[in-house]
């Protein structure tokens, strides 16, 4: 079931939202060459300790999941796709990350990732990054009164696949409010004018993933979370959690 979420409310997940911002800024302008995924784990986890919010990431076991995720963000590294946990991994230069985090703030979530590289950056890297954050543009501008949610995975998917991207099917964006993982599902690719209405008050995350070899392969790695991809490829992941609104889409986890 989908709940719509009041004005009120909408304001008070803006300010888990914040949170999620400043964890995720303060993250990429630590990762540097030598950095620990887990030093950036310790980070955005002092930010939700100062702001008063907890992780709804710590502890969370879906039903995919043999073991609950033991950490506050996913920490993606280059053929990682989305649900690395962090380790005592240190960043090299030219590597391509992905950061997810959430946080929870008065009983609301915020939910939010982004994607750069380390050190000297490789040309094919930037344009996967740049491709996602367009994606995840378009999705968002799509994201109105009236239009489908068929109409956003439309959106996201032609920026993808015109691209030369692929896409790991079966994963995408959700709904978000009292919990991270909500309905409606969020496709990162469909057919436009399908799917469940967008009204004001509805908040989902968005959320493309790019594979930057073009195929849609992934598999899951022995440590029961991560996905990586099939042909070895980088790749790449931008979210943002957006409230529909009669005045057009408002992003709560803006940085």
């Amino acid at each position: 079931m989908v709940e719509l979420k009041t004005d009120t409310s909408i304001d008070e997940m803006y300010e888990a939202g914040q949170v999620v911002g400043r964890a995720l800024t303060a993250v990429r302008e630590a990762a540097d060459v030598g950095v620990s995924l887990l030093e950036l784990d310790e980070i955005a986890h002092q930010i939700l300790r100062d702001a008063g919010a907890s992780s709804p990431f710590l502890g969370y076991r879906p039903s995919f999941a043999t073991t609950p995720f033991p950490a506050v963000i996913c920490a993606s590294v280059n053929n990682a796709i989305v649900h690395g946990i962090p380790t005592g991994y240190r960043l090299r230069d030219g590597d391509l990350v992905s950061m997810d985090f959430g946080a929870e703030l008065g009983g609301w979530v915020g939910d939010s990732a982004l994607s750069f590289t380390v050190g000297t950056p490789r040309a094919a890297d930037v344009r996967l990054i740049e491709a996602a954050e367009r994606a995840l543009a378009a999705g968002i501008a799509a994201a109105v009164v009236g239009n489908r949610i068929g109409d956003i995975a439309h959106a996201i998917g032609t920026v993808c696949r015109t691209a030369g991207y692929g896409i790991p099917q079966g994963f995408g964006g959700h709904g978000i409010g009292r919990h991270m993982h909500e309905d409606p599902s969020v496709p990162n690719e469909g057919r436009p004018g399908r799917g469940f209405p967008l009204r004001h008050g509805m908040v989902i995350a968005i959320e493309p993933m790019l594979i930057g070899g073009g195929t849609d392969g992934y598999h899951e790695a022995p440590d029961g979370w991560t996905l990586r991809t099939n042909d070895g490829s980088r790749a790449a992941h931008a979210e943002h959690t957006v409230a529909i609104t009669d005045a057009g889409p408002r992003i709560l986890t803006a940085r």
